[in-house]
């Protein structure tokens, strides 16, 4: 069986992202947390931490969800990364970014997350 990949989850509201690390972790998933785009950064930084997906909330009080995406693409060109927002609709997305809406169901996530891991 091959390892379990790793997320991280970048979501300033605690509660929020203690509800979506909980549902990563019962999907068998390794997960790390960021409360900010500091914090992600700090993570993404950190060559020796694998990473294979980062879900982020797309508004964070630092610095907005794309603007994050941003600078991460600079250090991991080729990292999947899922927006979460509560305006799904209204997001364009570069391409290797997806979007999920809020509030999104366990199966959607599952679903939305196993689709952007590579196989």
């Amino acid at each position: 069986m091959p390892a379990a990949s790793t997320i991280l989850v970048v979501e300033d509201d605690a509660i929020v992202r203690m509800l979506i690390v909980d549902v990563l972790e019962e999907l068998e998933f390794n997960v790390l947390e960021a409360a900010d785009a500091a914090e992600a950064l700090a993570v993404i930084q950190n060559a020796a931490q694998v990473i294979d997906l980062m879900m982020t909330d797309v508004g964070l009080p630092d610095m907005d969800g794309k603007q994050l995406a941003n600078k991460v693409r600079e250090l991991r060109p080729v990292l999947p990364i899922l927006f979460a927002s509560g305006y799904a609709e209204n997001i364009d997305v570069p391409p290797g970014m997806q979007v999920i809406g809020k509030p999104f169901s366990i199966d959607q996530l599952r679903d939305k997350v196993k689709s952007m891991l590579p196989a």
